[in-house]
Parts: C-alpha cells; sequence; structure tokens
C-alpha cells in the first residue's frame, strides 16, 4: 500500500467517525430551527471533513490546534464566500461543536478552553485580514514579497 492509499484510508476511517460526531451535535441542537441547524453542520462538516483532512489525515481532535490556520489563513484564500461575517458565524458553529463534543465527553475541557481562547483572542485580526483580502484596492495581507 503506498502513502496516498494509506493516507485515503484514514481519511475513510475518521470520516466514517464524523459522521457520528456530526449526528451528535445535530442531536444536541433540537429546538433549534432547521435553517439553524443546518448552517451549523455545513460549517463543521466542511472543517472536519475538508480542511482538517485537506493536508493530513487529522481527527476532530487535532482541529483544535488547528483553528487558527483555518479561520485565519485557509478560510480567508480559499473559500471564496468568506467575510468578517461568515468568518465569526463559522466559528460559532466550531465552538458549538467542540462544546457538544466536550460534554458528550470526547474532547478535553483543556482543549475547548483553549480553543475558545484563540477564537476570542484572533476573530478581530482575522476579520481585518479578511476585510483587506477581499477588498482589491488594498494590499493582499498574505502576500509575500
Amino acid at each position: 500500500m503506498d502513502d496516498y492509499e494509506v493516507y485515503e484510508k484514514k481519511c475513510e476511517m475518521i470520516r466514517h467517525t464524523n459522521t457520528e460526531l456530526l449526528e451528535i451535535f445535530k442531536n444536541d441542537m433540537c429546538g433549534l430551527s432547521s435553517k439553524t441547524i443546518s448552517r451549523h453542520l455545513s460549517n463543521v462538516d466542511f472543517y472536519i471533513n475538508d480542511y482538517l483532512l485537506y493536508e493530513d489525515a487529522l481527527t476532530m481532535e487535532y482541529g483544535v490546534g488547528k483553528i487558527d490556520d483555518f479561520l485565519g489563513y485557509f478560510f480567508i484564500r480559499k473559500c471564496m464566500w468568506s467575510t468578517p461575517g461568515t468568518i465569526k458565524s463559522t466559528a460559532a458553529s466550531i465552538k458549538k461543536f467542540y462544546k457538544s463534543m466536550l460534554v458528550h465527553g470526547k474532547l478535553a475541557k483543556s482543549d475547548y478552553k483553549y480553543l475558545c481562547e484563540i477564537i476570542r483572542e484572533r476573530m478581530t485580526e482575522w476579520q481585518a485580514a479578511c476585510e483587506q483580502y477581499n477588498n482589491p484596492c488594498v494590499e493582499n495581507p498574505f502576500e509575500i514579497f
């Protein structure tokens, strides 16, 4: 089995687990409108099944340490729908998901606290970078000279 086949097999196993985690999350959101539930599920699904499997086969637990790269770089550059508002709503969905995982014993409390701290500390910076990136009249904040 070559490296790519090993990677694909790991991703398949992680996606299977993620399906179960998303179901737990969905059940925890009963009482919210179907539109809100759908938005949260879509945001989290993109994070755990696309971004975390993009370069490596990372489980949701590893996603705690990747939130800054995701919302501060990847999401802004790779997602055409990124705006300061979508950064905030995506962060809220991810935070809600990880809270659900904490409640169900799938995540350590210290990891959840770390995630919340990074989101709180970096949100303004992420939104400013997104605003700048989306404005063709100002310098690209990610351009390396």
